[in-house]
């Protein structure tokens, strides 16, 4: 098998005796990052006040056009950043002007999604109803959604927690309307993990996606891809949404004409300069998403092979390898998970937990010996 570990030298270095097998919670940055973030020190240093302009004028379209390649967008310019997907939930639904928010979503989602829902209902703000996060979801929501009236449906792309890719977003896409629902897919999990291409239904859902994953960029990193017509003015933003809205009278608030009108106020820029340096990396590697997948996928099938000789053996497998698109983690369910990624953290091996689910990720910079020595130390305890 091809390594690619000359690509993160860096990082391996840095902790040469660590497994890193959480590719799905913090990716370990490959040395493009590192160039990339020395290229914003230097900029700061080397223009100053006049960084902005390499910040909007080159960065910012470059980086856009790089997740419009990767999503099969029609408009670069549909795509929008801010430090992290929160902002961008809190500021879609801002730019609905119905109280309570009428949502519907799943069991299944991220924290900053359900804790936000959570407090909203708490003060009154939305009423949300939630569906289990199984292989019936948009069939269960398509349902839903036809004998209720919803504001805003949400869905993940990939679910965290078991890895289920959720099949069917079109189904979900058809419901769409700019006076109501908005559909938003959560591809935090999905995006530069699964070949996903978003052509046919870009002018119909947001979706949301991040760098501090899969995109290999680090924190900082939140995307937006926002539809045209859906959400022209949210309340909650900041002056850099106003850009270029030249038509209205003084004292009024303006708003970009494209996804910029998600903005909000002065970032820091060097997630913009990882992200772009990354993806610029993979091109000139010729490493497509589907390239890492195929990758991650035999080293997920050779873990799988030698599983059976570890106590793990028995744990259910949530997300097995099948057809059609697959998350880069597998899923262990069992009693004693907890203690699970426990010893295996003392033995200096990186997996993660979700209550009784053992996550176990698998990325670029792995290789067989890796998968192997990981099994070694499975059949040790």
């Amino acid at each position: 098998m091809t390594s690619y570990k000359h690509l993160f030298q860096r990082s391996l270095g840095a902790a040469p005796d660590r497994l890193h097998f959480a590719a799905h919670s913090h990716h370990l940055w490959p040395d493009a990052s590192y160039v990339g973030q020395l290229a914003a020190w230097q900029d700061a240093a080397r223009l100053a006040d006049r960084k902005w302009e390499r910040v909007m004028g080159e960065l910012w379209p470059a980086a856009q056009r790089h997740v419009a390649d990767e999503l099969a967008l029609p408009d670069p310019e549909t795509v929008v950043f801010a430090g992290n997907t929160h902002d961008f939930l809190i500021r879609i639904a801002s730019a609905i002007s119905r109280r309570p928010l009428r949502i519907l979503t799943s069991e299944g989602e991220f924290h900053s999604f359900r804790r936000q829902a959570a407090r909203w209902v708490e003060a009154g703000e939305a009423v949300v109803d939630t569906l289990p996060a199984d292989e019936h979801i948009v069939a269960g929501m398509v349902a839903r959604a036809g004998a209720a009236e919803y504001d805003l449906i949400l869905v993940s792309d990939v679910m965290f927690g078991s890895g289920m890719v959720t099949a069917g977003i079109e189904q979900l896409a058809a419901l769409a309307r700019p006076e109501g629902p908005w559909v938003v897919i959560d591809g935090y999990h999905s995006f530069m993990a699964v070949e996903r291409s978003l052509e046919a239904i870009a002018d119909k859902v947001f979706f949301l996606a991040g760098g501090y994953k899969y995109a290999m960029a680090g924190e900082g990193v939140g995307i937006l891809h926002a539809p045209p017509g859906y959400g022209a003015r949210p309340v909650v933003t900041g002056w850099y949404a106003e850009f270029d809205d030249l038509s209205l009278p003084p004292g009024s608030v303006g708003y970009a004409p494209d996804a910029r009108r998600f903005l909000g106020a002065t970032f820091d820029p060097s997630g913009l300069y990882r992200f772009v340096a990354v993806r610029d990396m993979l091109r000139d590697e010729g490493l497509t998403t589907a390239a890492i997948n195929s990758h991650a996928a035999m080293l997920k099938d050779r873990f799988l092979d030698g599983l059976k000789g570890t106590p793990l053996a028995d744990a259910q497998i949530l997300n097995p390898p099948g057809d059609g698109p697959q998350a880069r983690f597998l899923a262990l369910r069992c009693a004693n998970a907890q203690d699970w990624q426990a010893r295996l953290m003392a033995e200096d091996v990186v997996t993660d937990v979700r209550g009784d689910v053992l996550r176990i990720g698998f990325g670029l910079y792995q290789d067989e010996a890796d998968v192997d020595a990981l099994l070694g130390v499975l059949r040790a305890f």
